[in-house]
């Protein structure tokens, strides 16, 4: 499916031809696109499809080896992003650009001051960032502190930032990784109202829901190539999935028997301060049984890191206890955690889950060095760990070129597979699991979730925290939800329903959120 040619008068944006390439490595290939004047056009494809590479040259952020750009019709050389943002475009990025101790007024015209005799005006700024505010729908109060405001409201001064210079065609890269479901479709209204004043949004998403819920039209990137454009409402999810990765993927969730095991870990009045020595974790209470799997909600920053350090003896409790089949884990170790029978995957793999230096084998050789079969008598078998090695590169699916191979080679998704592949190879009776699909393909995604239910059928204990909503429902037998280092509420997976998580999300009482959805 290829979308029809668009004429000079109804294109914002075309580019043709476009490649770039990284030494060997090509990240686009001969990339054709039209994105029309007034339309939500998404972009989506696998993790290294070259998405967000595309949108960098198109922002002036990277410069194409061979290609063309055309903005409103007129060929241009977007040699950086000032040139792109004089052209009328905007990007904003994943991971926002704003300085927490200024207002957001002061944050919407960093850069590009407002000035009377020479100094800041400010009353000014305010004023044109409240116009601004009222003109588009985003709700913001510009003298207020940034330091201070949600993610969600983060999201709307980046995108302020964007109208105040003028862009008519705003890129969005996964714009609702950190929103909760009512967040996101407040944005998605927003959206629309920019194409109904004839803006042009490109948006970037993992998230397919949500591409077929907002966008016009579609474009698939798969291996740095066109793989097709067409109309939103001719496509499905299986057909996109099956045009990103080139064969059928099911997210459906997984059947599975109601769990009626012994409680393997039971958290009781669990209290826990950040970084900062402010609490983060809150009297949290729940259990998990063996051969369930429960999922923890939530949007990033509201104690889901600090539980999970906690449980896994890389932070202190405040107060409260963890008992892992009679054990508290609170005053163990991490070594005596991991023998008492704990399996982590954490939520940096990067800092926490892997030795970029050291090989495949020697990464999964961690915390086995005295263990059959991989030692003998207390000396390493380092042809026992080849063999192991080489069994779980198969079973995971780790793209590498063998046992040896540095990690730090590897790709993002390829380095979870290793840290997966460790954990989920110990025997242990609780597996704590965070983030399990951070960074990973589509096609991955699948069988790692296939994965966790075979770890589930083994009566194995399974506690997964996750900032994917989808995620979750797929996966777990119950769902925590918490906001501001508490556990709203729990809802059975079966049942789930994704409004009334997101309104817990956003720190709604359980006992309120039917009332909330009602109105």
């Amino acid at each position: 499916m290829t979308a029809p040619e668009a004429g000079p008068a109804e294109t914002a944006v075309e580019l043709i031809g476009i490649t770039k390439r990284f030494g060997a490595f090509v990240a686009n290939e001969d990339v054709n696109l039209i994105v029309k004047r007034g339309e939500i056009h998404a972009i989506i494809g696998e993790n290294g499809a070259g998405k967000t590479t595309l949108m960098n040259i198109l922002f002036g952020l990277l410069q194409p080896d061979q290609g063309t750009i055309r903005l409103n019709g007129q060929d241009m050389v977007v040699g950086d992003p000032a040139t792109a943002i004089s052209a009328g475009l905007g990007m904003v990025h994943q991971h926002f650009k704003l300085v927490p101790s200024l207002s957001v007024a002061d944050n919407v015209f960093l850069g590009m001051e407002i000035r009377r005799n020479g100094l800041i005006d400010h009353t000014a700024q305010i004023e044109k960032t409240r116009e601004l505010s009222e003109r588009f729908g985003l709700k913001v109060d510009p003298e207020e502190r940034v330091s201070l405001l949600s993610v969600g409201i983060e999201q709307r001064i980046e995108i302020l930032k964007v109208l105040a210079r003028g862009a008519r065609t705003i890129i969005l890269d996964e714009p609702t990784a950190v929103l909760t479901p009512q967040e996101s479709r407040e944005l998605f209204q927003t959206l629309r109202g920019f194409v109904a004043g004839g803006m042009t949004v490109i948006f970037i998403s993992h998230h397919l829901e949500e591409v077929i819920e907002v966008s016009d039209t579609v474009t698939v990137l798969r291996h740095g190539k066109h793989v097709a454009t067409g109309p939103t409402s001719e496509l499905t999810k299986a057909d996109m999935v099956r045009m990103m990765v080139g064969r059928d993927v099911s997210f459906d969730r997984r059947p599975r028997e109601k769990s009626d095991g012994k409680v393997v870990l039971d958290v009781k009045n669990l209290w826990a301060r950040d970084d900062r020595r402010l609490p983060a974790l809150r009297d949290a209470s729940f259990t998990v049984r063996s051969g369930e799997v429960v999922g923890i909600a939530g949007v990033a920053g509201n104690g889901q890191t600090e539980l999970a350090e906690v449980l896994a003896g890389l932070r202190p409790a405040s107060h409260g206890s963890a008992m892992l089949k009679g054990r508290d884990l609170t005053v163990l170790s991490t070594s005596e955690i991991r023998e008492a029978g704990l399996a982590h995957v954490p939520g940096d793999r990067l800092v926490r889950g892997v030795d970029g230096n050291a090989s495949i084998s020697s990464n999964l050789l961690m915390g086995r060095q005295d263990k059959a079969p991989w030692s003998r008598k207390g000396i390493l078998d380092w042809r026992a760990a080849a063999t192991q090695t080489v069994e779980m590169i198969k079973r995971f699916d780790i793209r590498a070129r063998g046992p040896e191979d540095t990690v730090k080679r590897l790709s993002g998704g390829n380095i979870q597979k290793v840290v997966l592949a460790r954990e989920f190879t110990n025997e242990a009776d609780f597996l704590l699991i965070d983030q399990p699909t951070r960074g990973v393909d589509i096609g991955a995604q699948e069988s790692i979730h296939d994965e966790i239910m075979r770890q589930r059928a083994a009566g194995r204990a399974v506690l997964v925290i996750s900032v994917q909503l989808d995620e979750l429902l797929t996966l777990a037998d119950r769902i925590l939800v918490m906001f501001n280092g508490r556990i709203m509420g729990e809802v059975e997976g079966g049942s789930a329903d994704s409004e009334r998580i997101g309104m817990m999300m956003a720190g709604l009482e359980p006992k309120n959120v039917s009332d909330e959805v009602a109105s």
